[in-house]
């Protein structure tokens, strides 16, 4: 299936997740090492992460289940017109704060790949709306590799500060740089939202809410699929909070590991992360076209093992290439299944309670993930910098086995298996 062949909402929703996350490339690479050069240090630096995990997490829950019962649209148009200000006043601010409450509300700076946020749930149950189950696995994998694609062209753009700062100082490095250099990257967050919002209002949307105005005796049959229900959601929850952690240990902060490890700055670090997303939606398409073949859970678990032992290396090595060249790999491998998974998440549930379900994937993930930074910045600052790789490596285990028997009856889902 080619891109001009699917539903122009579906399109609309795509091409939305790749402008969000231009802005979102250039901040995963550069939020971190712009506060670092306002003074904050790692503790600090990752605190602010955590909050801004743990609001997203709260949040995300309700919005989830609220968009089960009403319209989708009008919850992304709202979460843009937040970036949009968010950005504004970011772009015109440095008081510590306020850029606080930014990076908090916002959740600027966590690589979401393109997704909105506390309000992916929504962008997640409307965009399985016109797809066919047994071609989610792919049309999802194209999203993400979207969205990959577009922070590998936000992560290059996020070399600029490197040159600002030089032409406002001739003695600076691309270490030390200047805090003001930085703030023009919010310019490209503000261009994405605005062509975002205007791609997100024209989409149409053919899912009208669940009705809440009538009471009607449930059936033996919908008591039994409920309860089916029940129990993968209540798997999916288990399974993330250890998928969660291990992200929050080894994700949000690795710009600052590769510059405190390695003296680099954003010269160096940009076009390494670049290189990483590129690379990491390659594989995301390869990955769809997998899990078409072999199936989802198969195509998710065999693609993150290997990511799991090249997380392991990464803090081993002495050079800042051979580092890098491992964080491309594993990157690729264990990243590019995030479209196979969202696939898994949404076929477990009927329509009327994808809002529900996506809700309760974020937030699993997210409340142990808003916890990883604290901890992970309080161990750089101690100058363990490989104690929280190998933490995140044993959740990682401890995830990829109980994954693959809980859902491994899961791995071709088929349009007549619907309940």
């Amino acid at each position: 299936m080619k891109f001009r062949d699917l539903h122009p909402t579906t399109k609309r929703l795509i091409l939305a997740r790749a402008f969000r996350s231009i802005g979102q490339g250039a901040l995963v690479v550069d939020l971190t090492l712009y506060l670092h050069a306002l003074g904050w240090n790692g503790f600090h630096i990752g605190a602010v992460l955590s909050a801004a995990g743990l609001f997203g997490a709260l949040l995300s829950l309700g919005v989830g289940i609220a968009s089960d019962r009403m319209h989708r649209r009008p919850f992304l148009i709202t979460y843009e017109s937040i970036i949009l200000v968010c950005s504004i006043m970011a772009l015109l601010t440095a008081q510590s704060i306020i850029l606080t409450g930014i990076i908090v509300i916002a959740g600027f700076g966590r690589g979401a790949n393109g997704a909105a946020g506390p309000f992916s749930p929504v962008e997640q149950a409307w965009l399985a709306e016109e797809i066919e189950p047994e071609r989610r696995g792919l049309i999802y994998s194209l999203n993400t590799a979207l969205g990959f694609f577009g922070m590998a062209f936000g992560a290059l753009l996020a070399m600029f500060p490197a040159f600002i700062s030089v032409w406002i100082d001739k003695t600076q490095t691309t270490r030390g740089l200047q805090p003001i250099a930085f703030r023009p990257l919010f310019l490209i967050v503000i261009a994405a939202t605005v062509v975002n919002l205007i791609l997100i209002y024209g989409a149409k949307e053919q899912y009208s809410g669940r009705k809440t105005g009538r009471t009607t005796k449930k059936t033996k049959t919908e008591n039994d699929t409920r309860k089916q229900e029940n129990k993968m959601l209540t798997g999916l929850v288990i399974l993330n909070s250890f998928n969660g952690m291990a992200i929050g240990l080894t994700g949000p902060l690795i710009s600052y590991w590769f510059a405190i490890r390695f003296g680099v700055g954003p010269s160096s670090i940009a076009p390494m992360m670049a290189a990483t997303f590129f690379i990491t939606g390659v594989s995301a398409l390869l990955t769809g076209k997998v899990s078409e073949r072999v199936g989802i859970v198969k195509s998710v678990v065999w693609t993150r093992f290997i990511g799991l032992v090249l997380l392991i290396l990464i803090p081993l090595t002495p050079f800042f290439w051979l580092a890098s060249a491992l964080y491309m790999l594993r990157s690729a491998f264990n990243r590019g299944s995030i479209g196979a998974r969202q696939a898994l998440t949404v076929g477990l549930v009927r329509d009327e309670r994808r809002g529900l379900a996506t809700s309760l994937n974020a937030i699993s993930m997210q409340l142990p993930q808003s916890v990883g930074p604290s901890v992970a910045g309080l161990l750089f600052s101690a100058g363990e910098l490989q104690l929280p790789f190998y933490v995140g490596a044993l959740f990682q285990g401890i995830y990829l086995v109980m994954y693959s028997r809980f859902f491994r009856h899961q791995n071709k889902p088929q349009s007549e298996n619907r309940p």
